[in-house]
């Protein structure tokens, strides 16, 4: 919770944003349908002041059932009230009736033909409450979203990523570069993954900053400090979207699809303006694509050798359904909007009140 508020404490807009169960709802949306029938039993439940961990153990407990029988998709938050689905073997079926937790509320059951999966998720809806927020304020906010709503934002990992206190990737890079052993193999997987995430993060600082010279100047003042050929630096000044497409990038088809490379850039970068696809950053690690030409000489900076398997993750993505309600009497701003599965609400409070 702290690092939360030391998060947000540089913003330019004062406002207040607590995670709590009152401010804070977070409602996994399904990647399927479920089938009504099958051997599983799929509970949706609502639960508060729990981690995901938690709620399955007292699942566990309560259902006679391991741990390691109970599929869910994805982790949510502690400090939030959070509405998710698991599911359970049949077997469960009959002491559910007697479940009672004062923080979990079963709100569903029903049958499915397979146990749900890490990453069986299309994403996620949330409902977030702003504090102490003047009229000023709320037209500020209102403007970013406005800007959010047509352009999408930057899908960089949130400060959850990388611990209590936010160096967890200092110990991932340790762990690459010999300096440091961890035995236990989940919180050496943790320290790892985020030593990943700070490169990607540091990676889309990089293009975007690019991307704000290209809008800011005219490429004959600026494409021999990006070290990039003019005739490259004129075709991203074309470009309707603020995020510049760069020859070699890797794309991907938006929400889902396969990652291919750019080649016309003209067309490629209309078609992201248009939210077909968008361009996708390095995960660094093994098996992993690497964007080529002049978006490598970009990503080369960020791509480690590291032992655990790589990845592209969007770089870009379009949060969606976004509603705001500005309530002047009690200075609350109410904003509601869905995000696709791995990217953080965190982020998207951080670019309104920036």
């Amino acid at each position: 919770m702290e690092n939360l508020q030391r998060y947000l404490s540089h913003s330019k807009i004062d406002v207040l944003f607590k995670q709590t169960k009152d401010d804070f709802v977070v409602t996994e949306v399904p990647l399927y349908e479920f089938s009504g029938e099958g051997e599983h039993i799929i509970i949706k439940f609502r639960k508060k002041e729990l981690t995901t961990w938690t709620a399955v153990q007292i699942f566990s407990e309560q259902l006679g059932c391991k741990s390691r029988d109970i599929g869910y998709a994805g982790l949510k938050d502690k400090n939030a009230m959070t509405i998710q689905h698991i599911s359970v073997p049949k077997s469960c079926e009959e002491r559910l009736e007697k479940f009672n937790h004062e923080n979990i509320k079963i709100l569903e059951v029903m049958k499915h033909n397979n146990k749900i999966r890490v990453g069986h998720l299309k994403g996620n809806k949330f409902f977030i409450r702003l504090k102490r927020v003047t009229p000023l304020d709320a037209k500020k906010i209102e403007e970013a979203i406005s800007n959010i709503s047509q352009f999408g934002m930057p899908n960089y990992f949130g400060f959850q990523r990388f611990g209590i206190e936010g160096d967890n990737y200092k110990k991932g890079e340790a762990i690459i570069n010999g300096e440091l052993r961890e035995k236990n193999r989940k919180l050496k997987q943790m320290y790892i993954n985020s030593y990943q995430s700070y490169l990607f993060n540091n990676w889309l600082s990089k293009r975007i900053e690019i991307s704000k010279l290209v809008n800011a100047f005219e490429p004959k003042e600026i494409y021999e400090k990006l070290s990039l050929p003019l005739e490259e630096v004129s075709n991203m000044k074309k470009q309707e979207h603020p995020f510049k497409v760069i020859t070699g990038d890797l794309m991907s088809h938006y929400p889902y699809g396969k990652i291919f490379y750019v080649e016309d850039i003209e067309s490629e970068s209309q078609k992201f303006f248009e939210r077909d696809r968008v361009p996708t950053g390095l995960l660094s690690g093994k098996r992993v694509k690497k964007s080529e030409n002049f978006a490598y000489e970009i990503e080369k900076d960020f791509d480690k050798k590291i032992s655990e398997d790589g990845a592209r993750r969007f770089a870009w993505i379009f949060p969606k359904d976004i509603e705001s309600n500005y309530k002047e009497d009690k200075n609350w701003m109410e904003i509601q909007f869905e995000l696709p599965k791995g990217s953080y609400a965190t982020e998207f409070i951080a670019e309104i009140i920036h």
